[in-house]
């Protein structure tokens, strides 16, 4: 892997994991939904070559199954 995917990747990942801060108000579905989003758009960005439609798609399918999870 190209070193500045691996920097972009550490910093998006960083970013998510100092954002979670702001989510203290949030019901343990709404935190999971907002940390599949993350997380499918960076696998998203990552599986495609970093294209913006493989990371919405991921950010997507992400937030989705993150939602379904505590059902």
């Amino acid at each position: 892997m190209k070193t500045i995917q691996r920097f972009a990747i550490v910093a998006i990942a960083a970013a998510a994991l100092l954002s979670q801060g702001g989510c203290a108000g949030m019901s343990a579905q709404e935190k999971n939904t907002a940390i599949g989003a993350g997380v499918g758009a960076v696998g998203g960005s990552v599986l495609t070559g970093g294209s913006t439609a493989g990371t919405v798609g991921g950010a997507v399918v992400g937030g989705v199954i993150g939602h379904e999870v505590n059902k």
